[in-house]
């Protein structure tokens, strides 16, 4: 059990036999009345966020998560190949669990798998990921009508927006928290 007093950002806690993750935690005291503490809490299961009060010192039910570093091998008919790089131990991950961060899953990628109680419940991929564009259309020098991006498509067949001067072929850096262009690698 652990109190509403000791949470914070990225807590793992049980409500209900749910499984949230703790995106923040705001300490409030009102005029009126005890101390609350107000947080916005992610389903881990479902993927969807929630806003839920608790009084001050309340105790809720700590869930144990276990991180370890995997490798991504291969996808075959919708279920996701991991390695363990110590132990060589195989792991299969439906594409349920995985989610949106498919998008940016190339074979030999180390990342996280995130379990409790001996179940998968998501992956966590490394903040910056290096990707090729395997197509875009050539940028034209002076061509600034939308606002100097064009659209790229990566070797995992996520498309974002680059800027005019990357070319096929070129190694580009994405933000998987946001899925968006940072720069050449």
């Amino acid at each position: 059990m652990i109190s509403t007093n000791e949470f914070r950002s990225g807590l793992y806690i049980k409500i209900n036999g749910q499984l949230y993750n703790i995106i923040s935690s705001q300490h409030h005291k009102p005029g009126k009345g005890g101390a609350v503490v107000r947080t916005k809490l992610k389903n881990l299961k479902t993927g969807s966020t929630i806003d839920k009060t608790f009084r001050s010192g309340e105790c809720v039910e700590d869930a144990f998560i276990e991180e370890k570093k995997y490798q991504y091998l291969y996808k075959d008919d919708g279920i996701y190949h991991f390695m363990d790089s110590s132990t060589f131990e195989q792991i299969a991950v439906s594409q349920e669990i995985i989610g949106d961060n498919k998008k940016f899953l190339k074979e030999n990628t180390e990342l996280s798998v995130l379990s409790c109680e001996g179940s998968i419940i998501s992956i966590k991929l490394p903040i910056f990921i290096d990707l090729l564009v395997v197509d875009t259309e050539p940028g034209t020098r002076g061509d600034t009508v939308k606002a100097g991006t064009k659209n790229a498509k990566l070797e995992t067949g996520y498309s974002i927006q680059v800027p005019l001067f990357i070319n096929k072929g070129t190694r580009v850096r994405i933000d998987t928290r946001t899925g968006k262009y940072i720069g050449r690698s």
